[in-house]
């Protein structure tokens, strides 16, 4: 393998790997229909999609006719639930370390040295790719008033996890090289000032949308307080937060410096949406709290709810322990990135704090928007 890489060099090996995969799944789906495209394929990967898009627990294979779990017969065939499983994992993990060595080589080819600018332009993708997420969930909330579709399969199967990540993942990448060009063609002083516009005209449009449809459908409603407290909450926990780290923890941010202020910013986004979404959307005007969309959000709500007494939850509610553990991640990962990660591999440190402010920003972007458009 080795000798392959050196005589072929690492590019062409990756892009014959990747193009031999999808080749070969593609076969492997065509000429077993049955055992690989139903038994593997749809019950893995694309049922999940297809149940996640209507809103269904879970969804049946009925002869090619894609239906509910509980309307289906006995033989109607396999059957698939929202979320994911071990095998699609088995898929999904190798996918994105491609995908991650496909960026480094991006990175290599485009020759991007300026890798800070990157992150600041990058960040209104970050929420972005969370207010797309909510187009989705808006989608199933019409499916649930209407009967039908506002965004039809598969372009809505887009915008559902995980395949909206490799949605973003390829507008940012237009979005990138177009902004270097624009650079090294003079036609701006640096390509994080077209790059951080392209996301934010996207974002805007993103927002714009849904606040269309609050306006102008009815399973749609616009809390403009929830939205306004989520932001105002989250930058005060990270102001806090931040002061609180200079006082106690000197020289914490030599490293990421104010980008440690964006990653905290991101995950407190996160940590207050979930608080008031899963405990106090009611306040807001919501008939009833949101329910958890993750598990660790899940885990930490029946814990504090199983600990601390009753009339105590009642006060407090049990989704506060979110937003500490969330800033004390944030906090830790502050304190990994110091200043001797930067020198050693400034390039490969910027992209992994692109992962944790994404991680971070993008469920707390949709948390936050689900609850304000109440879908």
């Amino acid at each position: 393998m080795y000798e392959t890489v050196e005589r072929y060099g690492p590019l062409k090996v990756w892009a014959l790997t990747v193009v031999a995969l999808a080749a070969a799944v593609i076969f492997a789906a065509t000429a077993f229909p049955e055992r690989v495209y139903v038994d593997i394929i749809w019950q893995y990967y694309w049922g999940p999609v297809v149940a996640d898009a209507h809103g269904w627990s879970e969804v049946a294979w009925a002869d090619g006719e894609q239906i509910p779990a509980s309307e289906a017969g006995p033989d109607a065939g396999p059957t698939a639930s929202p979320g994911y499983t071990f095998v699609s994992y088995a898929g999904y993990i190798p996918t994105l370390i491609l995908g991650v060595i496909g960026i480094v080589f991006l990175i290599d080819r485009l020759e991007i040295e300026r890798y800070r600018a990157g992150f600041y332009g990058l960040f209104p993708f970050m929420l972005f790719g969370g207010a797309l997420r909510v187009v989705e969930d808006a989608n199933v909330a019409a499916y649930r008033e209407t009967g039908e579709l506002a965004i039809q399969l598969p372009w809505s199967g887009l915008l559902i996890s995980p395949l909206i990540y490799f949605v973003v993942f390829f507008i940012a990448f237009v979005a990138v090289v177009v902004s270097v060009w624009l650079e090294r063609n003079d036609y701006v002083p640096g390509y994080e000032y077209p790059l951080g516009a392209i996301g934010t005209v996207l974002l805007t449009g993103t927002v714009g949308y849904l606040g269309y449809l609050a306006w102008a459908e009815p399973y749609a409603t616009f809390y403009p307080w929830l939205l306004i407290v989520t932001l105002v909450g989250a930058t005060v926990a990270t102001w806090l937060t931040w002061k609180a780290t200079h006082a106690f923890m000197p020289g914490i941010h030599r490293g990421t410096m104010f980008m440690g202020a964006v990653v905290i910013w991101a995950h407190a986004v996160d940590g207050v949406a979930n608080v008031i979404g899963l405990d106090w959307a009611t306040a807001f005007g919501h008939e009833h709290n949101l329910l958890p969309k993750h598990p660790v959000n899940e885990a930490i709500v029946d814990t504090t709810g199983s600990l601390l007494p009753a009339d105590v939850v009642a006060v407090t509610g049990a989704a506060w322990p979110f937003l500490l553990v969330k800033l004390a991640a944030a906090v830790f990962v502050i304190w990994i990135f110091d200043e001797t990660v930067f020198e050693e591999s400034p390039r490969y440190t910027i992209l992994l704090l692109i992962t944790v402010v994404a991680v971070g920003l993008g469920p707390g972007t949709r948390d936050m928007l689900r609850a304000t458009f109440g879908v």
